[in-house]
């Protein structure tokens, strides 16, 4: 049972994966194309961690998806930060 239900948390986070890459190739400006690749990704990446742990079956192993998906999370904040901010600067569109 443990593993159907990883199985979908990662079919599912490929749904994810593919609207944020959508959302980056169809959406006018670099403030929504950044909105939607973040989220859409690290809501994939949750959503893949999710299904690793539960086929995995390990703690430690749970516990590593976890920490990297966390710093994962951390650094595409930062990243989204600094090039909205850059593109706001320069006053970019698109």
């Amino acid at each position: 049972m443990t593993e159907l239900l990883g199985s979908l948390f990662i079919l599912a986070s490929l749904a994810f994966f593919a609207a944020g890459s959508i959302g980056l190739l169809r959406l006018p400006d670099v403030h929504a194309r950044l909105h939607a690749l973040t989220k859409a990704d690290n809501l994939g990446l949750g959503l893949l961690v999710a299904g690793a742990c539960l086929i995995g079956g390990h703690l430690l192993l749970a516990l590593k998806l976890l920490l990297v998906w966390l710093l994962v999370m951390f650094a595409s904040a930062i990243a989204a930060n600094l090039i909205a901010r850059h593109a706001m600067k320069d006053g970019e569109e698109s």
